[in-house]
């Protein structure tokens, strides 16, 4: 659930509704998605979570992707934990863990705008982590935090059983004077950021110390202390000082990317998530790790891209000479010669055929000059800087708009015109192609606050995500009439003529129109793809250019897809609701996004 879904939906129906219930809701539905087959390939498609080799490090012999990890706190019942590993998490805490269910368990509740943990908190059994890291392969590590209340004997059992899954264990001070075995597996000691002082005793047996941002005690209720993370920031600044070598995880205090710099600065080797996920939302770890990438590489430019840029610029002029074409004669002398009639002897017959064939052809050209300004913005801009999702987009709309050409004689009619732009455009793919080897960058963002440009923005970012799904989807549509029944009703209406009339004015005549519509759909599949992907992956601050490009590159397929239905007087409303919904998704979107897209770097 990326931020653009999640904030809507917290908005809408998780601040009416009880904190459990909420959760149950995201971490059910979340790991429902994982468990479906390919259903990981969606989340890792709408987040685009993979962090670069940059982040990657190791603390005792264990390798984490990420620093970013996700506190129990937020997954006591272990619902969502299959699923929080497909967002971009480096590793989770499960726990607190008890041997047997405590009698009373009481959820966590909001208390203006904070969760509210009870003193009473919910805990999780061994039997149940048990089942679930046995049932579920992960790829991050784990770690179990046991609960401050266990006997020594029970603190034995839980250890003994889930050594062989988890890559340490978090225990309290009191806790490590019980253990009397080694347990082969990493030992951190926790403390609060109030019991780190300068004459802190640790135990000798520790490969490292976990510290929690402090709480404050408000009835029966424990509620992040607001001054919480430079208190944090001192402790393991403190810690650093005394032990240099001992890794420092925190646990809490981080609402934006910018708390998580300064953790990392102060030297803490990982940091979880709490409170901090909820508020800011699911594509929280993503952009913490852009941030940290600002200052662990600098950005990088390559000379691979002008194949690419050329690319784009064909079909850009290629939609001009179409344009031309659909605006003078509309249907050329191979037209003629296949249909059998020329476009005088048409418009004797039918006048409406003509314009009907020319508004297709209008919206074909204006949906190439929109993709040529799209593919040449996204190779300057994208692909020049090396990074890897804007390689993913590229080509995924290139290929599928070169497979888009058997749709064109879907309905028993190729056009040479068309087949000989292919033609010329394969070769200059082919040269792109090869341009895309070393596109792996990760992006990277300097911002780093939780502002309300940023807030305006996610809800701009949904209406350009669900303005790509529709050319998509739309695109699928008009294909799929274009090689089965052509018209749809309103077309019928607006020529007075059905299939049968036309087909039997010439036998030709409706595979030509077929194939108009069936390029046209192709194309806006395309250009579907490259404003959805665009979208998903993006939006930063500061990308001017992902906004002009969304700004400029859109008018040329808006302009021809209504202004042509109104010179020819095709003008139905039902026909042109699809049109008018997309026009008002382009226009508040590019209004939502504007401050945060355009943002200059302080």
């Amino acid at each position: 659930m990326p931020d653009w879904s999640y904030h809507p939906l917290k908005k809408i129906l998780f601040s009416k509704i009880e904190a459990k219930k909420g959760r149950q809701f995201i971490h059910y539905s979340m790991s429902t998605i994982a468990s479906l087959p390919g259903g990981k390939h969606v989340i890792e498609f709408l987040g685009h979570n993979a962090t670069s080799s940059l982040l990657h490090k190791q603390l005792n012999n264990t390798n984490f992707k990420s620093p970013i990890g996700l506190s129990g706190m937020l997954d006591p019942e272990l619902t969502g934990t299959k699923a929080f590993q497909e967002l971009g998490f480096g590793y989770i805490e499960i726990g607190p863990i008890v041997f047997r269910a405590p009698t009373t368990q009481i959820a966590p509740q909001w208390q203006q705008n904070q969760i509210a943990f009870s003193t009473s908190s919910e805990k999780v059994t061994l039997n149940r982590a048990l089942q679930v890291v046995v049932a579920n392969k992960f790829h991050v590590p784990l770690f179990a935090r046991l609960d401050e209340g266990l006997c020594a004997v029970d603190l034995q059992r839980c250890m003994e059983h889930l050594s062989p899954f988890v890559d340490g264990f978090f225990l309290y001070s009191k806790q490590l004077e019980l253990l009397r075995y080694e347990v082969g597996v990493p030992i951190y000691q926790i403390l609060s950021a109030n019991q780190v002082h300068s004459s802190i005793q640790l135990a000798k047996s520790i490969s490292g110390v976990v510290i929690d941002a402090p709480f404050l005690n408000s009835g029966d209720r424990l509620i992040e202390q607001g001054d919480g993370l430079y208190l944090l920031q001192e402790a393991v600044q403190l810690m650093k000082k005394q032990f240099s070598n001992l890794p420092i995880i925190t646990n809490g205090a981080i609402n934006a990317p910018s708390d998580a710099l300064i953790l990392n600065k102060a030297g803490a080797d990982l940091m979880m998530l709490t409170e901090g996920f909820v508020n800011t939302g699911p594509g929280l770890p993503k952009r913490i790790h852009e941030r940290l990438l600002v200052d662990k590489m600098p950005s990088h430019s390559t000379s691979q891209w002008h194949w690419s840029f050329i690319f784009g610029l064909a079909i850009f002029i290629g939609g001009f000479i179409a344009l031309y074409f659909a605006l003078t004669t509309v249907i050329l002398q191979y037209d003629e010669k296949f249909i059998g009639l020329t476009s005088s002897q048409l418009i004797l017959i039918n006048p409406k055929i003509i314009a009907f064939m020319a508004h297709d052809r209008m919206s074909l050209a204006g949906t190439m000059i929109s993709a040529g300004i799209l593919y040449m913005t996204l190779a300057y801009f994208g692909l020049r800087r090396q990074l890897h999702w804007a390689n993913v987009t590229f080509h995924s709309a290139a290929i599928i708009g070169f497979l888009g050409i058997s749709l064109f004689i879907g309905y028993g009619y190729f056009d040479w015109l068309h087949g000989l732009f292919w033609l010329a455009l394969l070769p200059i793919y082919i040269m792109s192609w090869r341009e895309r080897k070393n596109l792996k960058a990760s992006p990277q963002s300097w911002h780093d606050t939780n502002d309300l440009a940023w807030k305006r923005a996610v809800y701009g970012q949904l209406l350009f995500v669900i303005l790509g799904f529709s050319l998509l989807i739309g695109g699928l549509v008009i294909s799929i009439i274009g090689i089965t029944t052509v018209f749809v009703t309103t077309d019928i209406s607006f020529l007075c003529m059905d299939s049968a009339t036309l087909q039997a004015i010439s036998n030709r005549l409706i595979p030509v129109i077929a194939h108009d519509r069936a390029g046209f759909g192709s194309a806006l599949v395309s250009v579907g793809i490259l404003v959805l992907c665009l979208s998903l992956w993006g939006f930063r601050a500061g990308e001017r250019w992902l906004w002009f490009t969304f700004a400029f590159g859109a008018l040329p397929a808006f302009l021809a897809g209504i202004g042509t239905h109104f010179a020819i007087g095709y003008t139905s409303f039902i026909h042109l609701v699809p049109l008018y919904f997309l026009c008002v998704l382009y226009v508040v979107g590019l209004v939502l996004s504007y401050s945060h897209l355009t943002r200059q770097k302080v």
